[in-house]
């Protein structure tokens, strides 16, 4: 099996990665009895609820757990003229090669990248037109040399409201979560009494009719966004009050300058020197370092993860400036999160289409101003699951198991009950019985089938950080043996402690030599 071929010296591939999840429960491919479709992924049973711990932290940090910070959840399709304001209908787009003998499309950036390996972020329809030719790139269904540059290609879904047909029934499913969030600025504003600056964000779905959905989750034509827009005053975009508290915060910063000379390489700084240095303005630094520790104290490793600048041509067009935190996955290193400054743009935008005034009163000075979006942090769920899965998957060779190595807090199966033995009424009714309790706080597992050895291994697998044995001496000692699922030790507890005990250990206030 693949699995156990990769350990901590070899990386695990997308494809194997991929494998794992299905035979796990975590991810299946959608609608595989009838063939599958191309870019779209149904969440099993482990698999949702990763996905859903991810969220859950991710609010609890970015929303509830911070006084600047309100939540909204936009409608998925909008009045079309909302992303007509927001630009999506002229410029959201990717440029397409077409096959002329077979017909067959693709990504032109992408192709050339796997085939030619050349970088083609920012280049516009003609300089990748010029790759295509200069490398003599084929095409992948039929090999012919008859790739060319077809027209840009709108990435929206497009769907019909109500009976009619015609123009005016045409809507579109959301490309992003962002421009739910503009359009009701000034009612979440005035609603929640937030004073500049402050954040609103979403959690939610987004739908991008990608031409070529390839690596798994990684691009999908259906996926889930993590999203804020952070509104400053026009007057105060240069200095942020929190980033101090980042300082001594080392990232590794791949800046448009070092790409400019050539460079892919990263350097690694404290936020303090690229502040010094004028590097970066101080929102982007505090918001790229805030996710960064954010993602790390979750189980991402930081030598995997770098920020890295947009070049003058690679920026859309909305953004001012624009920082991806990008991972190195095993295609490379791509974009986890990215933090656009969107300046005024999309409220003045609906401000025009819309004749709406999503003004901001500011009582300091008594007058009327549109808020900047200096950090736009819009973080892909479905990608962060990949990073925490990569970061957390290993192949223990004294085990010969695969153990997921899942924080506490995101582990979709928080603890496992078994009895030691399962033809042991006597054992199997006490286990059952510490079960149900523990179920009423926890999302546990009960399992009695097999050797006790292997039901360790089927939750290693899962990631679950905590297997909870019941034997005979659990019934005259009214105790259980708790076994930790990295370092493989085992301690006694008393049952009557046991809840109290899991709830130190997952929220991470003990650690498990400290029983």
């Amino acid at each position: 099996m693949a699995d156990k071929q990769v350990g901590k010296e070899k990386r695990l591939t997308i494809d194997e990665l991929a494998t794992f999840c299905k035979r796990k429960g975590f991810v299946y491919p959608n609608s595989e009895i009838y063939g599958g479709m191309s870019g779209f992924f149904d969440y099993g049973p482990l698999g949702v609820e990763l996905k859903n711990g991810i969220k859950q932290e991710w609010w609890k940090s970015h929303v509830q757990q911070r006084a600047d910070m309100v939540g909204m959840d936009g409608s998925i399709i909008a009045h079309p003229k909302v992303w007509e304001a927001s630009g999506h209908v002229a410029n959201f787009t990717d440029i397409m090669a077409k096959c002329g003998k077979c017909g067959n499309s693709a990504r032109a950036d992408h192709i050339i990248e796997d085939k030619a390996k050349v970088a083609t972020a920012g280049l516009n329809a003609q300089q990748l037109g010029e790759l295509l030719v200069k490398h003599k790139l084929k095409c992948a269904r039929c090999g012919s040399d008859q790739l060319r540059i077809a027209q840009p290609f709108n990435l929206m879904f497009k769907t019909t409201i109500g009976p009619s047909e015609g123009s005016e029934s045409v809507a579109y499913l959301r490309p992003e979560t962002a421009q739910l969030i503009f359009a009701n600025f000034r009612l979440v504003q005035e609603n929640a009494r937030m004073k500049l600056p402050f954040g609103i964000a979403q959690v939610g779905k987004a739908f991008r009719n990608e031409i070529s959905p390839r690596d798994f989750l990684f691009r999908c034509r259906e996926f889930e966004q993590m999203e804020i827009e952070y509104f400053v005053h026009p007057n105060k975009i240069g200095s942020c009050p929190y980033v101090a508290e980042f300082g001594d915060y080392e990232l590794n910063v791949l800046t448009s300058d070092m790409q400019k000379k050539g460079s892919n390489d990263h350097k690694r700084m404290k936020v303090s020197e690229m502040l010094d240095k004028k590097t970066i303005l101080p929102w982007h630094a505090y918001w790229l370092a805030f996710e960064h520790r954010w993602l790390t104290g979750l189980g991402a490793k930081a030598e995997n993860l770098r920020i890295r600048q947009h070049v003058q041509t690679e920026k859309s067009h909305y953004a001012t400036d624009t920082w991806d935190l990008e991972y190195d996955f095993p295609f490379g290193w791509k974009e986890l999160e990215g933090i656009a400054n969107r300046s005024d743009f999309d409220l003045q935008q609906h401000i025009k289409v819309s004749g709406k005034d999503l003004s901001y009163f500011d009582p300091e000075t008594n007058t009327k101003i549109v808020p900047h979006v200096v950090a736009e942090p819009s973080l892909g769920v479905d990608r962060t699951f990949l990073v925490f899965l990569f970061d957390a998957y290993e192949y223990d060779v004294k085990r010969e198991n695969v153990v997921l190595h899942i924080h506490p807090r995101l582990a979709p199966i928080k603890a496992a009950v078994f009895p030691l033995l399962s033809n042991k009424d006597e054992l199997v009714a006490a286990a059952k019985k510490v079960y149900d309790e523990l179920r009423q706080e926890f999302n546990c597992f009960y399992d009695e089938n097999g050797s006790i050895g292997r039901r360790y291994a089927r939750m290693d697998e899962a990631g679950t950080p905590y297997c909870i044995t019941v034997d005979f001496d659990s019934l005259q000692k009214h105790d259980v043996t708790i076994r930790d699922r990295d370092s493989t030790q085992q301690k006694r507890v008393k049952i009557k402690e046991l809840s109290s005990v899991l709830q130190q250990l997952l929220s991470g206030k003990k650690n498990f030599g400290e029983i």
